[in-house]
């Protein structure tokens, strides 16, 4: 386990090379095939501006493959990855339960439950400010979800880890029955297909349009995470120490846990839902640096940017 302040440098430049590596290597996967040094020409001429050779052609077929199809969905890739392993970090520290992840605490299935009311009713294909307003389904759909879980988490007057898990299984399981009714009755044969792609979870529809908004807002919540690592730890204590060292406990699971959501909800508006990763992926951190938040939260950001993208690049070779 790595501890050291040396010893996680090296690890995390060690990490970041295998992401550049990865992002450069999966840009050749696919129905089309593509050279490694294709792929890498065009990429550092789009990036760094460096000239492309004479045998690829500027707005030449090789081109729009790497750069206009392939690349935006590694970009979403990588942003879902680590915003769902950061998720997964956060939801399991201020839940202090080491199953927490957003598809457990139903925070998945409330933004699955918006993108379905979205699709299947016909406000899909509403626009909003010039956008579609599936998204903000979802988005408003992750941040009922979640004021409903801490709600029911603190009744009684005081919010425990036991409680937010019993009230995310059951919100989780009100907006699956609530998302599989307005299925039965919306008679939306087009909206069952588009469906799919939410229940399924895909990358496939990823597009430089759209990568955008998934992009800032990972990054915004990453880089707050990134300076909440001291009240992380605190809260690992338990509430009683946390408590005694001055940390407001119900305060720091509300703003973490809805911060977390919003990103969730962003992330679900763009992929659809995909579980697993944020359970698992903090967990391998975890085996590699430890608890402390300070190294846990780079870690799983890269790790679970990294587990997307090979996931996906198997998934449409």
């Amino acid at each position: 386990m790595i501890r050291k302040a040396g010893p996680f440098r090296l690890f995390m430049g060690i990490l970041v090379v295998i992401l550049a590596a990865s992002i450069v290597i999966t840009s050749t996967m696919g129905a089309i095939g593509v050279s490694l040094q294709d792929a890498y020409a065009v990429l550092t001429h789009h990036l760094f501006g460096m000239p492309l050779p004479e045998a690829l052609a500027a707005g030449g077929p090789v081109e729009k493959v790497v750069w206009s199809l392939r690349f935006p969905r590694i970009i979403l890739g990588v942003v879902a990855g680590a915003g769902l392993a950061l998720a997964g970090v956060v939801m399991q520290t201020s839940v202090q339960n080491t199953l927490a992840e957003p598809y457990i605490l139903g925070i998945s299935s409330g933004a699955s439950c918006g993108a379905t009311c979205a699709i299947m009713l016909g406000a899909g294909a509403v626009n909003i400010v010039g956008l579609s307003s599936v998204p903000l389904f979802s988005f408003i759909g992750s941040t009922i979800a979640t004021i409903g879980v801490l709600l029911l988490a603190s009744t009684g007057g005081h919010m425990t880890s036991s409680k937010l898990v019993l009230s995310g299984m059951i919100l989780n399981a009100l907006f699956t029955a609530l998302s599989n009714f307005i299925i039965t009755i919306a008679a939306n044969a087009e909206g069952m297909m588009d469906l799919k792609f939410w229940t399924m979870g895909s990358l496939a529809r990823a597009s430089w349009g759209n990568v955008g908004v998934s992009v800032v807002v990972v990054l915004l919540v990453s880089v707050f995470f990134l300076t909440q690592f001291r009240s992380l730890n605190v809260l690992l204590m338990g509430d009683e120490a946390a408590t005694t060292l001055g940390l407001n406990t119900n305060l720091c699971r509300w703003a973490y846990l809805t911060i977390s959501a919003l990103m969730v909800g962003t992330l679900v508006s763009s992929v659809g839902t995909i579980g697993f990763v944020g359970l698992i992926i903090p967990h391998i951190a975890r085996s590699f640096v430890g608890s402390d938040h300070r190294r846990l939260v780079p870690t799983a950001l890269v790790l679970g940017a990294i587990f997307i993208l090979w996931a996906d690049a198997c998934a449409r070779t």
